[in-house]
């Protein structure tokens, strides 16, 4: 009885590694696949650098995304909330001259920029986070209001005219690899915030079971305020990136942005159901995001078809994770 034991526990270990790193699989199947394709063309370095890059604002708002869908909810606000840290950060870090938005002032600092975006970002989430927290008010709806309310602080800012003229100190946080590197800074803090604090204790708990959460003494709607003001925190980032990568801050930035990163978030492995979640999935997912939009920019297939690629792989990840769970 024991040799029967020993010889089928490696089975059944490698069986549960193979469905732990499914995921990364996936993502070494589609680069293959794209790459045939593509006639190698995906593989060059700077196509793979530009991949990474262009990917990497949608990575650091996904690992924010991803404590909320650990709790069971939801933030349709980011692309709204990123369009408007976008057009607030621009506006701060303009070069002096008449075309500049505050055309009066000095030169101001590009920290200063940066700050304001983050802090635009924090306020916004931490508005969602109240609106559920204190009003109890399901995610879903209070970010569906928010998704609109922010673009509209965003149109009125400046009359629903873009802001350009950003400084090159500024756009150096969209250049090269600065993107990347701030997507691994993130990375790192967010694993360690789940895995090695209370904070991220709770977070996992509530989304096993919040009754059980309730009973043993952690307070959920503090919890939910502070998933929300990150994600906030997180969304502000991804704006000040994008608008340094363009040199403009714009309304219509980061339109349709969340249907990325809850692509990447679910694929990776993160589960409406709640309780289940990790950095590293939402990396491979949020890679494997990136690899398809470039892989069908590649082949020239029309930004319409890439939209229902994309709705189509949310359908099938969640039928996955449904089906796993069963």
């Amino acid at each position: 009885m024991s040799e029967t034991a020993t010889t089928a526990r490696p089975s059944l270990d490698f069986g549960e590694a193979l469905r732990k790193y499914s995921i990364v699989l996936i993502l070494l199947a589609f680069v293959i696949v794209v790459s045939i394709i593509t006639e190698g063309r995906f593989l060059q370095t700077q196509n793979l650098l530009n991949v990474v890059v262009q990917v990497a604002p949608i990575g650091i708002i996904g690992l924010g995304m991803m404590a909320a869908i650990i709790t069971k909810g939801i933030d349709l606000s980011v692309g709204s909330t990123v369009a408007l840290c976008a057009i607030v950060s621009a506006s701060l870090a303009q070069v002096p001259g008449p075309s500049a938005f505050f055309p009066n002032l000095p030169s101001l600092p590009i920290a200063l920029a940066v700050v304001a975006g983050l802090a635009m970002g924090t306020l916004v989430g931490a508005v969602v986070g109240s609106l559920i927290a204190v009003f109890r008010i399901p995610p879903f709806v209070a970010t569906l209001g928010m998704m609109t309310a922010a673009r509209g602080f965003a149109n009125i800012y400046n009359d629903g005219r873009p802001i350009s003229n950003t400084a090159p100190k500024f756009n150096e946080l969209g250049e090269g690899v600065m993107p990347i590197l701030l997507l691994a800074f993130v990375a790192i803090v967010m694993w360690l915030v789940l895995n090695r604090t209370r904070f991220g204790r709770h977070v996992y708990a509530i989304g096993g079971n919040e009754m059980a959460a309730k009973v043993s003494g952690i307070s959920v709607p503090k919890t939910q305020f502070k998933i929300y003001a990150l994600i906030g925190l997180l969304a502000g980032l991804a704006g000040v990136i994008l608008t340094a990568r363009t040199g403009s801050g714009s309304p219509t930035l980061g339109n349709m942005l969340e249907l990325d990163v809850i692509t990447a978030t679910v694929i990776g492995g993160t589960s409406f159901n709640g309780g289940i979640g990790t950095v590293w999935g939402v990396i491979v997912g949020t890679l494997i995001i990136g690899v398809i939009n470039n892989g069908l920019s590649l082949m020239n297939v029309s930004a319409f078809w890439q939209m229902v690629v994309k709705g189509a792989i949310i359908v099938i990840a969640i039928i996955i994770d449904e089906r796993k769970n069963r």
